[in-house]
């Protein structure tokens, strides 16, 4: 056992592996990166065989997960909160295939959308799919609830849901390690059929998982996540989840705080610990990071006229992320968030890097106008995403991963004549092929630039599936090969660029443009990286 200094993303990463993993997958979404880049980097990993490859998308990472855990194997499955819409349907029903091997999912939530293109709330994810959910409040705890969690679903045989936010998987604490466990033995299911979701199968799963709900709450309540504090104060009642309790301690320095807490970490909600609060205390605030599931599930459970305050009733702001003062504020403490800032200090908007490929394609890109009327550029979303913004103003959308090639067709199918589309080779591996493909199957009069910087940029330069492949996939959905067309995204090359769009926006049917070099930052950090094996 050692203390280690490590973001909640890495306690994660070294929990999983001193857990005895097998297994993890993952597509690179900020907050959830760095989990599985901790993985690839262990030395540990290497020497223990532990597959730590990027997959496509976070459908692919699920799945693949749970053929891991249907060899019996323990598997960890990593994504952002939006990658699990990605990921739902075999996230879901895999609550109803249960799990072999252990298997938890990690969603890393990004209240206040610091990176993201909302603020969903995985743990509803986790109640629909009816499994149980953890939720660490500092580093230590996302550590060892790795461990408990693998334990908890082979227990049950049954997925488990981690949420983590962007506070926790970005910010660093001292943790205590345990003794490393041997990874498990390959062993097959005790029931062949536990697989195979036919709808007579299913249904007797689906029965099987309801019947475990009260086994699911009893763990709940017996969790030592889930911990009643009582306090000498009972006109209010306050129950924190996460990193709130944080929150909250900040508010009382001395460590004495007055009213009873009930902090929970583990999900199903424990009901007993929650009527023990109503029972004393005449009313409750819920500080949660994020949708307010627990306070409305609390005033189903107590239906007993009992005040329950929190982001339903304003008490607590319905969006953004939390922050000690809002905890402050909703205590009727002091309101210490201090003056505004003041007009002089101008905020820096994000913008593409000096010498970013992407800046020559939508320069030439530009230059189309004429043929090519403004209002008619579908977007995804990566680096090229910033290409909304000045001095550009160059894209119209940006909805979620793939949506440019499907928005691109649908708006052509409306009749507007041409539409283009502006997706990232890893995007477009990631989900952009099948919305290709239906552009092909009906002829559609759209053109698609693939702006291949042979990276998955965003997310900090990891692989990308898409390297030295675009060209054939792009023919392999169909698109005819005269209209695969590769630029070099340079100044020197602007006109005949501009040449080339020109054309295939006005071919009717469907056309593909591949502006192709290499991202700046990853040929920096390549070079860097070859200077330093030289120089060794």
């Amino acid at each position: 056992m050692q203390k280690l200094l490590l973001l909640g993303d890495e306690a994660i990463a070294q929990g999983a592996l001193d857990a005895g993993l097998s297994g993890i997958y993952a597509y690179p979404g900020t907050p959830s990166t760095e989990i599985t880049e901790f993985v690839q980097k262990s030395k540990f990993a290497r020497e223990n065989n532990i597959h730590c490859q990027w997959s496509s998308n976070e459908k692919t990472a699920m799945e693949t997960a749970l053929g891991m855990s249907y060899a019996g194997k323990r598997a960890m499955v990593c994504m952002k909160h939006v990658g699990l819409n990605v990921a739902a349907d075999p996230f879901i029903n895999s609550a109803i295939t249960g799990a072999n091997g252990g298997l938890i999912v990690v969603a890393a939530d990004d209240p206040s959308m610091h990176s993201s293109q909302n603020e969903q709330d995985s743990r509803f994810f986790g109640k629909f799919a009816l499994i149980p959910i953890l939720e660490p409040s500092n580093q230590q705890e996302a550590y060892d609830m790795v461990h408990y969690g693998f334990d908890l679903s082979e227990k049950y045989l049954v997925p488990v849901l981690m949420r983590i936010t962007t506070r926790m998987a970005h910010s660093r604490a001292g943790v205590v390690t345990r003794e490393v466990r041997n990874q498990n033995e390959m062993h097959l299911p005790s029931d062949l059929q536990q697989f195979v979701l036919l709808p007579s199968i299913a249904r007797k799963r689906y029965k099987k998982l309801l019947n475990n709900q009260p086994r699911f709450i009893e763990a709940s309540e017996n969790s030592p996540f889930n911990t009643y504090f009582d306090g000498s104060d009972k006109s209010m009642g306050l129950i924190v989840c996460g990193l709130a309790q944080n929150y909250l301690r900040e508010n009382y320095p001395e460590g004495e705080i007055p009213h009873p807490v009930l902090k929970i970490g583990q999900y199903p909600l424990p009901r007993k610990l929650i009527e023990k609060m109503a029972d004393v205390c005449d009313e409750i605030l819920v500080i949660e990071d994020g949708y307010p599931l627990i306070e409305e599930l609390i005033k189903g459970y107590l239906g007993r006229g009992l005040k329950v305050k929190g982001r339903l009733d304003g008490t607590i702001p319905r969006e953004g992320e939390l922050n000690p003062n809002i905890v402050a504020v909703a205590l009727g403490l002091e309101d210490t968030c201090g003056l505004p800032v003041p007009d002089l200090m101008v905020s820096r908007p994000p913008s593409l890097c000096a010498g970013c490929p992407h800046i020559d394609s939508y320069n030439a890109l530009q230059e189309t106008l004429d043929i090519l009327p403004e209002g008619r550029v579908f977007s995804d979303i990566g680096c090229y995403t910033l290409g909304a913004l000045k001095p550009y103003e160059a894209i119209n959308s940006c909805v979620d991963m793939g949506a440019s090639i499907t928005m691109a067709k649908g708006a052509a199918d409306a009749g507007m004549i041409p539409s283009a589309a502006v997706i990232g080779d890893s995007t477009f591996t990631h989900s952009g092929m099948t919305g290709l493909l239906d552009a092909v199957h009906e002829k559609s009069p759209i053109t698609v630039l693939i702006l291949d910087n042979a990276t998955t940029a965003m997310t900090g330069g990891q692989e990308s599936h898409a390297a030295g492949r675009l060209e054939d996939i792009c023919k392999g959905l169909g698109v005819e090969e005269e209209h695969v067309r590769v630029l070099r995204p340079l100044r020197k090359y602007h006109e005949e660029n501009v040449r080339i769009i020109k054309e295939e926006l006005a071919y009717h049917g469907v056309s593909v443009i591949i502006p192709r070099r290499e991202c700046i930052v990853t040929i920096d950090k390549r070079m860097r990286e070859k200077f330093k094996k030289k120089k060794a």
